[in-house]
């Protein structure tokens, strides 16, 4: 499995992934529902468990994906400044270019 990091969104992520609460935990993404062929994504800090694969990233950081979800394979994760502020997650390898 992997997972793409743009420059933007790696300098935001890494505020959060040091700070002192979240030592020990790793970013997951996951779907927070999904229909027909694509899915909606949603990120926190979280415990790896049995059922995950911690992915390493190009931006150094380690990025949890629960096993055999296929529309987790291959998500992208941007941040924006305009037109709002935010993080947009994807998966262009899914056909997935973002929510609609």
């Amino acid at each position: 499995m992997n997972c793409k990091i743009t420059r933007n969104a790696a300098k935001v992520l890494r505020e959060e992934v040091d700070k002192p609460e979240n030592e020990g935990k790793f970013l997951r993404v996951f779907i927070t529902h999904s229909h027909g062929d694509h899915a909606h994504y949603g990120m926190k800090m979280d415990d790896a468990t049995d059922n995950d694969v911690i992915v390493e990233t190009d931006k150094e950081i380690k990025v949890l994906l629960e096993k055999g979800v296929e529309l987790l394979d291959g998500v992208r994760i941007d941040y924006f400044y305009v037109p709002q502020e935010g993080f947009m997650i994807s998966n262009p390898t899914k056909g997935n270019h973002g929510d609609h």
